[in-house]
């Protein structure tokens, strides 16, 4: 069988397009080996394949760009087939390039596939006996008793006759009609349409010219085209949403904190206000000390095992072992009144109860069908992570590296330890049971969840617990000499250091990110939507060395490196001491620590012949100031000299790049903030400035883009689910355009515009295929902020809500109820809340003190992640008045 493929792209030179699918001649869909096409004319590129009909019943195929660059691209279809099977000794198939941003892909997700759009409808229509052209083509959103249609210049066509159109019938995503055209004259034009078949009636065309069709049949032959989208606007659906942290939901049956089962009273309210998503934080298992450090979301160590202290201790007992839990009911109405989390007492009084609910049911959950599916699908991570877990407890830390055995993981050892007959078999199991039931009740939750019209967003960390067992398994796939991190933004002016090593993504590259596809495949079965934290560390991260303690001593990675040469030839004269190590002066300690710069000059610091002073090789970086100050006394004191020598440790322009021989550097990050950059001669700081201004802002945007486009299409190639970025902080120019051309939501927040030139973003500005949230659990509240900076409140009020006046001190209900009107009326798919700014609108439910209400301060790296709704979900539900007002916003705003 021959066949010949056609597809519609229009390319530039130095661009080039292959073939690839479910054969060997088309490389097995491995991009790299595709069959490469031939440019045919400015419409059409063209390759032909002969195919043994034996081989296979049907074809699957794609289509891969490359350009000069070396970036490389597969087309967003995922399910162009050919039946081989019974087909013609001739088949030809002529395809539209499907661009992966295109508006309407996103409707092939699984919020919409899942939850919201997923009614599969049965149309009957006329098949001819004999066929020479199958159509295809895609049309989400249609209405409910709609389908489509097909009218064109040919007596197979309808002739244009509106009131008999041919009707497209559904296969999976396509809708299909195959018509004989063999006594048609060609070129034809023809048309889709939307069809009412309830009523029989034919409704509208598509927009658009006429499309036309070139290829006429022939005996033995047949022409497939796959013609994409029907033109129709795709870009008008939008829901509404809420985003809350696990943790913070409070109800009747909770133990403390929130709980996967709590998602259910939650789903209640959602839906009963209209909205369509809950989104969540990471729920996976963070318990690397079992203390309140743990509380932090983004340090799981395992980015597929769930948290234990989600459990719902009544659902694991079940009836017959519900006495275990009586001895608790004290304190858990004790826990529970608390107005925040207390996570020690909770995780301890969980596991306690697990570990004697574990004993109590025996080896029985081991042998049920449900739970061996469990296991067998989960297996590779669920057998290290239990390992993991016991090595924990047995010698009391998490650091692997300070274990007596077993501190480099393999895996036939792992798999003897584990093994049924082992004797330490009992206490691995007992995290089996554990997995198996958190499993169990978040699924359940899901379902619930989607049986009120919900989508469930989840949240993908950047980085991985240093100490976690992700880290144990494969440390060659990270840099664990240094700390993923972000550089300084309004909210965090030092910078951020979270401690997790950076990704080794070359070594991840090798088997084709099979980690990556391995966890979003385990968030898959959770959630339909997921937001990526910190979508920038996909084109670089921010790499903090060791021996750092703030994220302002980072560096991009990757970036390219400034030559020595490079500064003689913008007139700037090197000198490696004054631009690479810290500037101390008299004038500067005075500035820094006042009337004790006497006391630190004389403790910390050396005179050097450059007329200032460097720092004493006990202090010479900020992990040894952190190390030796450790031993002080914790007072003010102490933490105005550490943050005082760290100051002087970051107090340089350049940092030198390891190993280049002092040939390549760095700028520092804000070097222009520096007090030894303010100390410059004038006729210096000009072009220094100009070039970090070129380094941080035009030099990298490139090489940036090359590394997103080596990782973000093959990850989102592999998953279902809706993805949602957070790009915000330091926005390269080439973010909006890779997210743009791959179809991830951007994240668009009034307080942190992107555009540089304006001080606040509004809603009504957002793209399509984003997200609109005046606040992120990184952020105060709009209450909260309100308060924090009345010059901003006040230009806010003036200019953003268009109001007269002295702004109100407070965020009054009205001011907030226009701040959430603003976000839902946005032309964005989503406008997504923190539940507190939802309540800001009454002041009758809302919080008292705002400030109460924050969830997370990214300043603080040992933030105690604790808050909790003040009120509970069951009496949420009970709120008629605010139910009823917050449902008719909803819906009056088209959500």
């Amino acid at each position: 069988m021959r066949i010949d493929f056609y597809l519609r792209y229009h390319t530039l030179p130095g661009q080039n397009l292959f073939l690839t699918g479910n054969l060997v001649t088309l490389g097995n869909y491995h991009k790299d080996h595709a069959l490469p096409m031939r440019y045919l004319n400015e419409e059409f590129w063209f390759v032909s394949l002969e195919v043994e009909t034996f081989d296979l019943p049907a074809l699957s195929y794609r289509y891969v760009f490359r350009d000069d660059r070396g970036n490389t691209l597969l087309d967003g279809e995922k399910h162009r087939h050919l039946k081989i099977e019974g087909a013609p000794g001739h088949l030809v198939a002529v395809d539209t390039w499907n661009s992966t941003g295109e508006y309407e892909n996103a409707f092939y997700t699984a919020p919409f596939t899942r939850v919201l759009t997923n009614e599969d409808k049965f149309i009957e229509s006329r098949q001819p006996d004999c066929c020479t052209h199958t159509f295809k083509v895609k049309a989400p959103l249609l209405g409910h008793d709609e389908c489509v249609c097909l009218l064109g210049a040919a007596d197979s066509l309808g002739n244009w006759n509106e009131s008999a159109p041919v009707l497209l019938h559904r296969e999976r995503e396509w809708w299909v009609a195959s018509v004989d055209l063999s006594a048609a004259y060609y070129p034809i034009a023809y048309k889709y349409g939307v069809y009412n078949f309830r009523e029989g009636r034919f409704v509208r065309y598509e927009g658009g010219e006429n499309r036309h069709l070139n290829f006429p049949g022939s005996e033995g032959s047949r022409i497939v085209l796959h013609d994409n989208f029907v033109y129709r606007p795709n870009n008008t659906w939008k829901g509404a949403g809420l985003a809350i942290p696990v943790f913070s939901l409070r109800s009747n049956d909770s133990f403390g904190i929130g709980e996967f089962n709590d998602i259910r009273l939650l789903a209640d309210w959602a839906a009963l206000t209209g909205m369509k998503l809950i989104q969540l934080l990471p729920v996976n298992d963070t318990t690397a000390t079992l203390t309140w450090k743990d509380s932090y979301p983004y340090a799981a160590i395992s980015a597929f095992a769930l948290n234990p202290v989600y459990l719902h201790l009544e659902a694991v007992a079940g009836p017959e072992h519900a006495g275990l839990l009586e001895p608790l009911a004290r304190k858990k109405k004790e826990l529970g009144e608390l107005p925040v989390v207390d996570y020690e007492k909770v995780l301890h009084a969980k596991l306690n109860v697990m570990r004697e609910l574990f004993e109590a049911k025996g080896d029985g959950f081991l042998h049920s069908d449900d739970y061996r599916k469990f296991f067998d699908s989960n297996a590779f991570w669920l057998i290290p992570y239990a390992a993991f877990c016991h090595f924990r407890d047995l010698y009391g830390t998490p650091d692997y590296s300070q274990w007596l055995s077993h501190k480099v993981y393999r895996e036939e050892e792992i798999k003897q330890l584990c093994s049924p007959s082992g004797k330490h078999y009992r206490e691995i199991a007992f995290w089996y049971f554990v997995q198996y039931h958190l499993h169990l009740q978040l699924r359940d939750a899901i379902r619930y969840a989607h049986g009120k019209g919900l989508v469930l967003k989840g949240d993908i960390p950047i980085g991985i617990y240093r100490f976690g067992c992700d880290a144990w398994m494969a440390p060659e796939q990270y840099h664990m000499d240094m700390q993923a991190g972000a550089p300084p933004d309004a909210f965090a002016v030092k910078g951020q250091n979270w401690g997790f090593p950076t990704y080794n993504w070359k070594k991840m590259q090798e088997d084709q990110f099979e980690w990556w596809h391995r966890r979003f495949h385990q968030m898959s079965h959770y959630f339909d939507a997921f937001r990526i934290d910190h979508i920038l560390g996909f084109f670089r991260i921010w790499s903090v060395p060791m021996h750092a303690v703030e994220g302002i001593m980072g560096v991009f990675v990757p970036a390219q490196a400034l030559h020595l040469h490079e500064f003689e030839s913008r007139g700037i004269r090197f000198d490696y001491d004054r631009f690479c190590r810290p500037y101390i002066t008299d004038d500067i300690l005075q500035e820094i620590f006042g009337s004790d710069a006497d006391w630190v000059r004389g403790e910390f610091l050396d005179r050097n012949d450059r007329g200032g002073y460097d720092l004493k090789e006990a202090v010479n970086t900020q992990r040894k100031v952190e190390a030796l100050l450790a031993t002080w006394n914790d007072d003010e004191t102490t933490r105005r000299v550490k943050l005082g020598l760290f100051d002087l440790i970051s107090n340089v322009l350049l940092f030198e790049e390891g190993g280049s021989g002092g040939q390549l550097f760095h700028f520092r990050i804000s070097m222009e903030k520096t007090a030894s950059f303010q100390r410059l001669d004038d006729y210096l700081k000009g072009p220094l400035y100009n070039f970090y201004i070129d380094y941080f802002y035009y030099r990298q945007d490139e090489c940036w883009k090359k590394e997103a486009l080596k990782k973000l299409p093959a990850l989102k190639d592999v998953t279902h689910m809706l993805i949602c970025g957070e790009d915000l902080g330091m926005v390269p120019h080439s973010v909006p355009e890779v997210m743009q051309q791959l179809g991830i939501l951007s994240l668009e927040i009034q307080r942190m515009p992107k555009d540089p030139k304006i001080e606040f973003f509004h809603p009504k500005d957002a793209p399509y295929l984003s997200v609109v949230t005046p606040s992120t659990h990184d952020m105060s509240t709009v209450r909260g902020w309100w308060e924090e900076d009345r010059p901003g409140t006040q230009k806010f009020y003036n200019e953003i809500m268009g109001r007269e006046g002295v702004a109100p001190f407070f965020c009054e209900p009205e001011v907030n109820r226009d701040i959430v009107l603003q976000h839902l009326h946005s032309p964005a798919m989503w406008s997504i809340f923190q539940l507190q700014d939802l309540l800001g609108i009454s002041g009758r439910l809302r919080r008292e003190n705002p400030h109460d209400e924050r969830i997370n301060e990214p300043s603080d790296p040992a933030h105690y992640w604790r808050y909790r709704m003040h009120l509970t979900l069951e009496d949420l539900l009970q709120q008629t008045e605010f139910n009823d007002e917050l449902k008719t916003y909803i819906t009056n705003s088209g959500r």
